[in-house]
């Protein structure tokens, strides 16, 4: 048996890997950006090297990992992981260069079942643009992108800064009192969005 989806940071660690295949990370790397602890990436890690699903190679004092497109199960871990954890870094990517836009975050179906909630498989990805001077053109490209990537609806929303921060915006509200999962941008202590 493969080990793959033993928990929500291998399935992570995979999302990022197989999902970014012409990329390196190293532990440290993938820590930060999954924010999970290092023993656990390590650990992971090396499950996933055994099995040969991911490459890795030591330069200086790090090890960095890719993953191995020749696995005979890369392929439809692929179209798996786009499906089920592949919207945070697919939405990550096609929304990060949108000029204006200081944070992203998909909210609704999609971050409750991220966030473990039970339900219903999403069928769509609800994403949330925040910044100043966001031109709807570029955020639609941007969706149109993401959704011939993961092969299902997604939909953009723009917020202004000030708007976000209204405790009397509906929208703003309603999106708040639901998990959210920020994918450009950065979470401050409190739940809040800082700049990035």
């Amino acid at each position: 048996m493969l080990p793959i989806f033993r928990s929500q940071t291998q399935a992570e660690i995979l999302a990022l890997l197989l999902l970014h295949p012409d990329q390196e990370f190293s532990l440290t790397d993938l820590s930060r950006r999954l924010k999970a602890p290092l023993t656990s990436i390590h650990r992971e890690v090396d499950r996933l090297a055994e099995a040969s699903l991911v490459g890795e190679r030591t330069v200086g004092r790090n090890r960095m990992v890719r993953s191995n497109p020749d696995h005979p199960a890369s392929e439809p871990l692929i179209r798996l992981l786009e499906l089920s954890f592949g919207p945070q870094h697919v939405v990550a990517e096609e929304f990060a260069e949108i000029p204006g836009a200081s944070e992203v975050l998909i909210y609704g179906s999609w971050a409750a079942r991220h966030a473990g909630v039970t339900g219903a498989v999403p069928h769509d990805v609800d994403v949330l643009v925040i910044g100043e001077g966001v031109v709807r053109g570029d955020m639609y490209e941007a969706a149109d992108r993401a959704q011939a990537r993961l092969g299902l609806p997604v939909n953009p929303t723009i917020r202004t800064s000030a708007q976000w921060a209204d405790p009397g915006d509906a929208l703003s509200s309603q999106i708040r009192s639901s998990p959210t999962l920020t994918v450009v941008g950065e979470e401050s202590g409190d739940g809040t969005l800082a700049a990035r």
